[in-house]
């Protein structure tokens, strides 16, 4: 496995085009992959290749992929890079093997972590209506999207609950434990975008019908319950829509005297 970042270089047209299209975005991604086909679908749930956009700042967006292989992103330094200074030592982007992350992960370890998702449920209007797929738009519902059911332990991860002296809610409160409530847990939701776009279809690229998604970025802290399921989460996903940029989870060290 390997781990890629790239910057957007966000006043190239050919960057203006990526970022507006999560379509034209997995494409570009995919196309990384010389030995990846575009018929091949992807894995039920095993390693895929995985990508997330960061918008940091209106001049720094930066590009992770989480990939089996090691990508070749020529193009997209050529299309929304700086190909004038790319160099065969510094290429434009960086990859690195995600590997010894992966295999230092153990039970009880405490991580800072970003996760992109598309917060989602279903819901009818009657009892005989089909049931249809509906974004949570409220961050109190994409909150609960997160620790909705078993979704954190089948992913091999609980979310940090915050020290009381962290809580604008003194304890005993009734929600001081909710976990809809954004004043116990060690996370936070920013970032929502409303994306629409057509969606392509096979052969020719022609249009297909219309995409609509909503996508958050939840930014925290967790503990790891169960390796082996966070590697899995780490390299095949969490959540749907990860052709279009949703799924990944990143983690980052926490400052020295709060690991543990």
């Amino acid at each position: 496995m390997h781990l890629t970042r790239f910057r957007v270089n966000t006043a190239r047209p050919g960057a203006h085009r990526l970022l507006s299209s999560p379509q034209a975005l997995h494409a570009a991604v995919m196309s990384s992959f010389p030995t990846l086909l575009p018929t091949d679908p992807p894995p039920a749930d095993g390693p895929r290749v995985l990508w997330r956009l960061d918008h940091n700042a209106k001049a720094e967006v930066m590009l992770y992929l989480v990939s089996p292989d090691r990508p070749d992103l020529t193009h997209l330094v050529e299309q929304a890079g700086w190909p004038a200074v790319a160099t065969p030592e510094a290429p434009g982007w960086q990859t690195r093997p995600y590997a010894p992350l992966l295999d230092r992960l153990a039970k009880g370890d405490r991580w800072a972590f970003r996760l992109t998702a598309n917060p989602v449920h279903h819901i009818r209007r009657t009892s005989d209506e089909p049931r249809k797929r509906t974004a949570h738009r409220t961050p109190t519902h994409q909150l609960g999207w997160l620790f909705a059911g078993d979704r954190q332990e089948r992913a091999g991860f609980r979310v940090l609950e915050k020290p009381s002296d962290k809580r604008l809610l003194p304890d005993g409160t009734t929600y001081r434990k909710d976990p809809h409530h954004g004043d116990a847990y060690e996370v936070s939701v920013r970032d929502e975008r409303a994306l629409a776009f057509a969606k392509s279809r096979s052969g020719g690229g022609r249009r297909g019908g219309p995409v609509s998604l909503v996508t958050v970025t939840f930014e925290g802290r967790l503990e790891i319950v169960d390796p082996e399921r966070m590697r899995r989460t780490l390299t095949a996903g969490l959540g749907k829509a990860k052709a279009y940029g949703c799924g990944l989870m990143t983690l980052a060290p926490l400052p020295a005297g709060s690991a543990r």
